[in-house]
């Protein structure tokens, strides 16, 4: 998450208002500094409108421009309901009060938020939404649409209550979402960006179902994991905790940023704690307890004494300080925190799988452990499911909260820039009208404003700093410079190609690669490819650069192969032309899932060309393998071929354009359409550009659905 997006959600108001809209109706002076009184005309009911800073407002004779300045504008979701849990759906802006630290505030914008469950036949049918952020952002804008993500955090779930929770996910997923519902899944090593909200419900199905829980467990997923599993069990926890706990953090500011009313967070867990009892701790947590190392492993009454008591309460102390770093962040981005202990109705913490642990250590770990998950609920405005078997009540309640509330917000008086946590008490002057609101909020601070206000208009977006960073120079000394790409295979695979080409450097005394060897396997452990690239011939001998090509284009060398979609492991050793290995190199690469019902492109590859006459060449070859750099001269001419996959036999439409480094178009790109097999084709002729970074923006649509690519290049002079 780039600052950009948080810094988008803390000066709310600030930016909103556009040149064009200025030009239409000019803000009225101001009656204090920073603040404008708004002119709207006054509705004919207060439930009518809901005024975000900056928005117009249509009249039946003019528009209004209302402004409100400033990072100190609030808004607050309150749900009221009658004494047998029916919302009430009457109530109007007067009925409402609120306070801020015991001194009340003027509600500015008021609104009913409810969400059609039984949408009318005449209506529109729901569009999925785009992958691109904008496009998820303008979907969950909408008040009257619920969002909410599911965080399976794994690191803290044993596997088989995973499996037994992912059914009654299934279950309520397929049973409970409506059209509109926009529905997101995240794991705790997923990135961000990877994050979509999307109302393809299918597909989050799909990734609960490949949810499985590895709570202590140990054998390493990954190469992150693996550079820490031979620590002692206590800070394998700790990396555990840190990591889950800081994406879900992540994830609220993400969120926070797509949407400024209520969002919900289903976070599936088992509950955090830095403790480890005696009888669990090892030197090493893949080699597990050694019961030599280890004499407490048999010893139920290990644990019991008042100095594992003392070690016990301080370190739960260290995880609710960080839990306070979670639900500030929660709160501060609107967002609600709904737990699921896939536990269930629990007597203890510990299973009959692990070394026995004592009665009372037992209890005490299940007791520590839930009262985070209940913590993380109340102090969100959501719901702790704890203790219970049937799960379905507790989800349904999630989005029963969400089906239908009061949207309120004002302008603070306090101006708070001080980082501290400000409470919001929310009235109701109706009797029997019970209300459930936020408690409050977590001022940013004086160096934050600083920060908005000096870059929030200069960064660019996310996935255009995404698409530069793949150009970041390769560590001096590498030996060859490598691409692979992938694209749709028969039988649900994907084609994967690898391309190799040796680099060139000026008074390099080290052997020059002639070969190299690869080997790709699958997670499961399936050999995709093993082989020499290229193969030796007779002499023994490979192909390598003569000097007599040095001034020329490098050799390029290919190989093709296909993979089952997922993570597939590569290994390279860069052989000299006699045969020695000169470096080695190991990757982790996802293999994309060309069979999904969204569009998806292909690796975009680029062909380069010297010359005019050797560019008219290519453009016919099909045949030509890519080049691995993406540093270009000015005076090469360019192809960059790449397919699209629609769901169907649908064919997108597609576009080109090209972007500068900060993201902002510069002109449209001819593309010559897919024929015969072939793929789109863009034509790039940058002889006119200053040197520099440029981007590439492929965008793909369907009537149903859009996507776009970035490919980011360099030219030099």
């Amino acid at each position: 998450m780039t600052q950009r997006w948080t810094v988008a959600c803390l000066v709310l108001g600030l930016l909103l208002v556009t040149s064009g809209r200025a030009q239409q109706q000019p803000p009225p002076a101001p009656t204090q500094a920073g603040q404008a009184e708004p002119t709207t005309t006054e509705p004919d009911s207060a439930a009518d409108v809901a005024l975000a800073p900056g928005e117009v407002v249509e009249t039946s004779d003019q528009q209004t421009l209302v402004f409100r300045s400033g990072i100190n504008y609030i808004r607050v979701d309150a749900m009221a309901t009658d004494d047998d849990g029916n919302p009430v759906l009457d109530l109007t802006q007067g009925d409402f009060e609120i306070y801020e630290d015991d001194v009340q505030q003027e509600i500015e914008s008021f609104q009913l938020v409810q969400v059609d469950l039984l949408p009318a036949l005449g209506d529109a049918p729901v569009v999925e939404v785009g992958v691109n952020r904008s496009d998820q952002e303008q979907a969950a804008g909408q008040a009257d649409v619920r969002v909410f993500v599911i965080f399976l955090d794994d690191y803290h779930v044993r596997l088989g209550n995973s499996i037994r929770t992912r059914r009654m996910l299934v279950d309520f997923l397929e049973n409970n979402l409506i059209p509109t519902d926009l529905v997101g899944v995240m794991f705790p090593l997923m990135p961000l960006e990877a994050v979509r909200l999307t109302r393809n419900h299918e597909a989050v199905i799909n990734a609960v179902n490949a949810f499985e829980g590895v709570k202590y467990q140990y054998n390493p997923r990954n190469m992150f994991e693996n550079n820490y599993v031979h620590y002692p069990t206590e800070i394998v926890e700790r990396i555990r905790n840190d990591v889950s706990l800081s994406a879900l953090k992540g994830l609220m500011i993400y969120l926070g940023s797509m949407r400024e009313g209520r969002k919900s967070v289903l976070l599936v867990s088992e509950g955090y704690s830095n403790y480890v009892p005696p009888q669990l701790r090892a030197q090493s947590a893949e080699v597990g307890v050694d019961p030599g190392l280890n004499p407490s492993r048999f010893d139920p009454l290990a644990g019991a004494g008042a100095m594992e008591d003392t070690m016990s309460f301080f370190q739960q102390e260290e995880i609710i300080s960080d839990l306070r770093r979670v639900f500030q962040t929660a709160t501060r981005f609107n967002t609600s925190i709904y737990t699921v202990d896939p536990r269930g109705l629990a007597t203890q913490e510990f299973d009959a799988s692990q070394p026995t642990v004592g009665l009372r250590t037992n209890a005490r770990q299940l007791r520590m452990t839930q009262d985070t998950l209940r913590i993380l609920a109340e102090e969100t405005d959501g719901r702790a499911i704890v203790n219970q078997n049937d799960l379905g009540p507790g989800l349904d309640q999630m989005l029963t909260d969400s089906n239908a509330y009061y949207l309120l917000g004002y302008n603070s008086t306090l101006a708070a820039t001080d980082g501290n946590f400000h409470e919001i008490d929310v009235r109701v002057s109706r009797p029997g009208v019970n209300l459930r609101a936020r408690k409050g909020y977590w001022a940013i601070t004086e160096l934050d404003v600083e920060r908005s206000l000096r870059s929030a208009t200069v960064e660019p977006p996310r996935a255009v700093d995404v698409a530069l960073g793949t150009l970041s120079e390769q560590r001096r000394g590498r030996l060859v410079r490598t691409w692979i790409g992938t694209s749709r295979a028969a039988s649900g695979k994907t084609r994967v190609t690898f391309v190799w080409e040796p680099v060139l450097e000026r008074g390099r005394r080290e052997a020059a690669a002639s070969r190299v060897l690869v080997t790709a396997m699958g997670d499961n452990g399936d050999a995709y490819f093993r082989g020499r690239v290229p193969e030796r011939t007779r002499a023994g001998r490979g192909t390598t650069q003569s000097r007599a090509q040095a001034d020329g284009p490098p050799t390029v060398t290919r190989i093709e192969f296909e993979a089952e979609p997922g993570t597939m492991h590569m290994s390279l050793a860069i052989e000299g032309d006699a045969g020695e290995v000169l470096d080695r190199d190991r990757d982790e690469i996802v293999i994309p899932d060309f069979t999904a019902p969204d569009i998806v492109f292909s690796t975009p590859a680029f062909v380069r060309a010297r010359n005019a006459l050797e560019f008219r060449e290519m453009s016919e070859d099909w045949t030509l393998p890519p080049t691995a750099s993406r540093s270009f001269r000015r005076t090469d001419q360019l192809l960059l071929r790449f397919d699209a996959y629609a769901p169907g036999d649908v064919a997108p439409e597609i576009e080109a354009r090209l972007l500068n480094r900060r993201g902002d178009v510069m002109f449209t790109l001819p593309v010559r359409p897919a024929a015969d097999g072939h793929p789109h084709q863009v034509e790039i002729r940058p002889s006119f550009l200053a040197p520099g970074e440029y981007l590439i923006e492929l965008r793909a649509a369907t009537p149903d659905s859009e996507a776009t690519e970035l490919v980011a290049f360099r030219l030099g002079s």
